[in-house]
């Protein structure tokens, strides 16, 4: 098992402090760096400053928003960044939620699993350096009875093929990784309920003949080492009540439902109830902690450790670190501490 780093999204008043940790995190042999996108920062732009100002640790999009982007101009972007980074990029890919999509995108959020099956499929023609028709449910290249023409990419990748990553949540799209991507990005994963997870991701490999080691597993995981974890567990409060309580509306929240998956229904409900009622303090009262301790990595180097080797034998081949602390200075501690942490836990 490898480490990687999330430095999440630009712009939040961090982004000196970022930069020196994909700096840190490049010095300690760390993988890869991951750099979010919502409806603020975009991925790339960060992406190619952190690629100039670092050697040899892999940039990768954690995630690019498919409705953001034509695949065509995901395709270029890829191209230009892995050729800028030397071939260190690596493409995750995400179809957002319905709110994003349609509210700030203007995309239709139908068929979220259709439409990433022909997405990958158009990224995948044109970095190959192909022509690009394709006729599609929801693409068509070029448009039908214009004046469209079938182009091949300029420029030339690094590599023959760039690593593609989904963010994938529930089953169907759990199924839709395993068959055709090169890696799952998941969120909220605890190493005791990622069983049926894995499973569904195993099940679509095998529908392509492939086998679940063929697959990058890379999940974001909160890092907060500490004396006490439960006081540690303190530090992802906000960050765990943002997305069971805000992130989509009652109805569509993707990861409340991985919550309530997961066997904490009854508690992922109070959170959003009191999200949604912009109660945000008991909100955050009302996370549990052990559902934060079950996805996060809290307490002394030792039980780190021990939650590392868990994770390494739920499927976990990169652990992506998110430390949750109060200034650069233990923010970088934390990225050496998980070092120390992984040569102890025997997973490397």
């Amino acid at each position: 098992m490898r480490l990687g780093l999330n430095l999440g999204y630009w712009g939040a008043g961090n982004d000196a402090s970022n930069l020196e940790l994909a700096r840190q995190a490049d010095t300690l042999g760390y993988s890869v760096v991951w750099v979010a996108e919502a409806y603020g920062s975009d991925a790339p732009t960060v992406l190619a400053w952190i690629a100039a100002q670092t050697s040899a640790i892999d940039v990768g999009s954690a995630v690019f928003q498919i409705p953001a982007r034509t695949p065509a101009t995901t395709a270029m972007t890829a191209a230009t960044l892995d050729t800028l980074s030397g071939g260190r990029f690596r493409l995750g890919l995400g179809v957002s939620g319905p709110q994003v999509s349609e509210g700030w995108h203007g995309v239709r959020f139908a068929d979220p699993l259709g439409r990433t099956r022909e997405y990958v499929d158009i990224v995948r023609t044109a970095l190959r350096r192909e022509r690009v028709r394709y006729s599609g449910k929801h693409f068509q290249l070029p448009l039908p009875d214009g004046p469209g023409k079938a182009l091949r990419l300029t420029v030339h990748p690094v590599r023959d093929r760039i690593p593609t990553y989904l963010a994938a949540i529930g089953p169907r799209n759990l199924e839709l990784t395993g068959e055709i991507a090169d890696g799952w990005l998941p969120v909220f994963f605890s190493p005791e309920h990622a069983g049926v997870l894995v499973e569904h991701v195993r099940a679509g490999a095998a529908k392509a003949g492939r086998a679940q080691a063929d697959l990058d597993i890379s999940p974001t995981v909160p890092l907060v080492p500490g004396d006490d974890w439960r006081t540690c567990a303190d530090a992802v409060r906000g960050y765990a009540a943002l997305y069971l309580g805000g992130m989509g509306s009652r109805e569509q929240n993707f990861y409340n439902r991985l919550a309530c998956r997961m066997g904490f229904e009854a508690e992922a409900t109070r959170v959003q109830e009191h999200y949604l009622a912009k109660d945000y303090e008991a909100a955050l009262a009302a996370v549990p902690a052990e559902f934060i301790d079950a996805t996060s990595l809290l307490g002394p180097k030792e039980r780190i450790a021990e939650r590392m080797t868990a994770f390494a034998e739920a499927g976990v081949t990169t652990l992506t670190v998110a430390p949750y602390l109060p200034d650069p200075g233990s923010a970088a501690e934390a990225l050496r501490t998980a070092v120390a942490a992984l040569e102890l836990s025997g997973a490397a």
